[in-house]
């Protein structure tokens, strides 16, 4: 692939990089297409497919859920009200930097009208100080130097005592020699390091890290200067995101999902796979709990858990050292969201989204019906709200009912008008399938390509040599993925696009290689 920058149009990063696809015809002749399965109806099981069947490819879709989505599918529910409601693993941030998945979007949506905005990303800590972003400015590397001097949590005091050098090497991360340099180390002995402020630990390099789902004293500290690079340091967006309109189905996987059939994609939901095997004549069968089907390619686009499984139940797929770098991928510890429905409303200034670091483990709230139609009818309806708390990286024995009543007693603590509330029902979602990136693992982080020609991988837990995190990862891993298929077939891929990949001015370039001299 060819990387080049390239001035774009109003409304992205001009310093946004373009990354072009292998040149090739634009699409298959329907006689000659090819058949190829993508296993994971995630975001990057979606990306996968949308570009395959927009080449003409035959596409099967398997997905072992009863909907699309992946980690942020939903599900119909019932309250005890009787109200027919959507649950799912709720807030989840769409920044304005996660070019290809908002490309993924566009697909149904090319207004991206069914996301809206919300203005803030605020963070409390429970000593009393918050941060905002409002006023920060967006373009680097004003925004780090407009953040701390803004924020609270920046003395003077504290300014002076930082190890001003040994934080130079946030100014050039560079994709992917920031792991050579930083992936032994963890986040928080990076932190320790720089000498930055306790306060700013919680409130701004956790609240990154904990986006991992884990305990920044067990990430790898590159995946945290990552983050650094993409959302202050080598993104002028900032920390400008939208959310969707409506629940994830409604908004954004059901529209895909018929974009896909509409271009003779067969969709599978409900349908585990079970293997993948090499066949003799350099694709694969694919078997299921009740059928076995032949295809040229496959995608993989699983989680860490069931990539795991699927290779480790699939003989002779890949080569033993490729087998035991999938068998070494590992799992963030469980995290639970509750979201609440409340017989009164939260005040009217509350953010639809607020950061919280303090708060024995609720790590944020959220309040639907502040930016979610469903949430909001639902709440003006009653004359209640829509409450939703989160908390990561928890023991793996804790008991989730004990976890619940801690975070609703710290929601009290934070928004005290809901203490008097009645809770009228309440859902939990307690997860443990997101991917882990501890210290010194990503040599063997499995990579889009694999030993077999016509099998690829896709997701946020693969490896992609470009700045991306996430659920922009997995977007992009996933056009990643059918793009090596369609190259090797002499078919275009997509176009992709990307925050730089190094610092954004020589000036920042030369004191990042001077910080780490």
């Amino acid at each position: 692939m060819r990387v080049r920058r390239q001035t774009v149009s109003r409304g992205r990063d001009r310093k946004a990089e373009i990354i072009m696809p292998a040149p090739g015809r634009a699409r298959f002749a329907p006689d000659d297409a090819p058949a190829v399965v993508v296993v994971g109806g995630g975001i990057a099981g979606l990306a996968a497919a949308t570009l395959l069947a927009e080449r003409g490819v035959r596409v099967t879709l398997h997905e072992k859920e009863e909907s699309l989505g992946g980690r942020l599918a939903g599900r119909r529910t019932r309250l005890s009200d009787g109200s027919q409601v959507t649950m799912s693993r709720g807030f989840h941030a769409f920044f304005r930097q996660y070019y290809n998945l908002r490309g993924l979007l566009r697909r149904t949506d090319p207004g991206l009208d069914r996301l809206r905005p919300l203005p803030d990303y605020p963070l409390r800590h429970s000593g009393g100080l918050t941060d905002s972003f409002v006023h920060v400015p967006r373009t680097p590397p004003f925004s780090a130097l407009g953040f701390a001097a803004l924020s609270p949590t920046f003395g003077w005091r504290d300014l002076t005592a930082m190890d001003a050098r040994a934080a130079l090497p946030l100014l050039d991360v560079r994709v992917p020699e920031v792991y050579d340099r930083f992936d032994r180390m963890s986040a928080t002995a990076f932190l320790d390091r720089v000498r930055f402020p306790e306060a700013a630990h919680h409130l701004a390099f956790e609240v990154f890290s904990r986006s991992f789902f884990a305990d920044p004293r067990e990430l790898s500290a590159a995946e945290m200067l990552l983050m650094f690079h993409i959302y202050f340091l080598g993104s002028a967006e900032g920390l400008l995101f939208d959310v969707p309109d409506e629940p994830f189905p409604q908004a954004l996987w059901e529209p895909l999902g018929e974009y896909l059939q509409r271009l003779g994609a067969d969709i599978r939901t409900g349908t585990p796979v079970r293997c993948v095997l090499p066949d003799a004549h350099g694709g694969v069968e694919v078997r299921t709990d009740h059928t076995v089907d032949g295809y040229d390619a496959a995608v993989l686009a699983l989680d860490s858990g069931a990539l795991r499984e699927v290779v480790a139940a699939s003989p002779g797929l890949g080569t033993p050292g490729w087998r035991d770098d999938i068998a070494s991928v590992t799992t963030a510890p469980p995290f639970l969201v509750s979201r609440i429905w409340l017989d009164r409303p939260v005040r009217a200034d509350r953010p639809g989204f607020l950061g919280t670091s303090g708060y024995d483990g609720l790590d944020n709230i959220s309040v639907l019906n502040h930016y979610e139609g469903e949430a909001a009818r639902w709440a003006a309806h009653n004359g209640g709200s829509v409450v939703e708390l989160h908390a990561y990286a928890l023991a793996g024995d804790a008991d989730p009912l004990t976890v619940r009543n801690r975070l609703i007693a710290s929601l009290h603590r934070v928004y005290p008008e809901t203490e008097p509330a009645r809770i009228v029902d309440l859902r939990d979602e307690w997860r443990s399938d997101c991917p882990f990136f501890p210290v010194g693992s990503y040599a063997r982080r499995p990579t889009v390509l694999t030993p077999h020609p016509r099998v690829t991988l896709a997701g946020d837990a693969i490896r992609c040599d470009l700045p991306v995190a996430l659920m922009e990862r997995a977007a992009t891993t996933g056009f990643l993925a059918a793009g090596a298929l369609l190259a090797n077939w002499g078919v275009r891929g997509q176009t992709l696009w990307t925050v730089p990949r190094s610092g954004r001015s020589p000036v920042m370039r030369f004191l990042g290689r001077w910080g780490d001299s």
